[in-house]
């Protein structure tokens, strides 16, 4: 896990950014224990310089703690500052879906009207994450299920209707 965690939050942050994500802070925070301190410089060195690795000092107090989380978490900031999810384990494997998208939701919602720290062209952008996710919705929902078929009465395809949660 050590090894590939932070190759997979590269790989995500870049794939992020391919998608027209842009201007959006990854920190990695260390644990402050003796073993995860000597371990810092690896860590540091398997991630780019666009994700920050936040050394704790063995004398102050846990950054975890302070947070009300665990050292496997994710906390997913909106541009404001605010905390708009904070994901614990299993939801904070990078290999789900879940970091991936409330990253998205957090970036694409506008909860504080208009903002100075949002990108100019954050509409194209957000459009078209709901309009692939949209299309990935209606085509599960299109496949048969193998044992019986299910049919969503009131949600077609058009409707651009897709519950968060």
């Amino acid at each position: 896990c050590f090894f590939t965690f932070p190759t997979r939050l590269e790989d995500l942050r870049v794939k992020l950014e391919n998608e027209g994500l842009v201007n959006i802070s990854y920190v990695v925070v260390n644990h402050q224990g003796a073993h995860s301190q000597r371990k810092f410089h690896l860590l540091k060195e398997s991630v780019s310089d666009y994700i920050t690795v936040y050394q704790q000092d063995e004398q102050q107090a846990d950054v975890w703690t302070t947070l009300n989380g665990s050292k496997d978490d994710f906390l997913i900031y909106d541009r404001c500052g605010r905390l708009v999810y904070h994901l614990g384990l299993p939801y904070s494997f990078l290999s789900f879906q879940y970091v991936e998208e409330s990253i998205k939701i957090a970036y694409c919602e506008s909860k504080c009207g208009n903002c100075s720290y949002t990108e100019p062209d954050i509409d194209g952008v957000c459009q078209n994450i709901t309009r692939s996710a949209d299309e990935k919705l209606a085509e599960i929902e299109l496949k048969p299920s193998g044992h019986h078929s299910h049919h969503h009465h009131g949600q077609g395809q058009g409707h651009g209707h897709r519950h968060r949660h």
